[in-house]
């Protein structure tokens, strides 16, 4: 990575905005899988998880960027857990998505999985199955500048 990359400017996004984002993206995935999203809470495991921008090298801006990674557990059937993963993975490679990871193994755990990320805006999305009634949805922001800060220089 050359220094213009390193302080090339980083998109902008409240977290309120990128929870907001996350979860739009979640609820589109599981209508895709014909999944219904578990609407239990667990206290203990919030579904948006915000982490500071870590660096090539380790390094931490003081400048309030972060990513999140959202996780939901959704309701699908181990009978319609191939078919609803494989409808996520046709979608995402639809909308310019690269698949980085796909199988549908039954020798394997998880038997079903995707992983794709966006070849332009960086977000990463992820399923798998879980049980025999339950998939993990997962989508990953990029590192974002809250608006109104100043980007900070390495």
């Amino acid at each position: 990575m050359s220094d213009s990359e390193i302080n090339d400017p980083l998109p902008r996004m409240s977290k309120k905005k990128a929870e907001e984002w996350a979860k739009h993206w979640i609820e589109s995935m599981a209508r895709t899988a014909g999944a219904e999203i578990r609407t239990e809470t667990e206290p203990d495991a919030p579904a948006a998880k915000f982490t500071d921008c870590v660096g090539e090298n380790n390094e931490i801006a003081d400048d309030g960027r972060f990513t999140l990674r959202y996780d939901v557990h959704a309701y699908l059937a181990r009978n319609r857990q191939t078919e609803g993963i494989r409808a996520i993975r046709d979608t995402l490679k639809a909308k310019g998505f690269e698949i980085q990871g796909y199988r549908s193994d039954p020798t394997m755990n998880p038997v079903n999985l995707v992983d794709a990320k966006h070849p332009n805006d960086h977000q990463f999305v992820s399923v798998e199955d879980l049980n025999d009634e339950l998939i993990l949805l997962t989508v990953s922001t990029p590192c974002l500048l809250p608006p109104g800060a100043k980007q900070q220089q390495f």
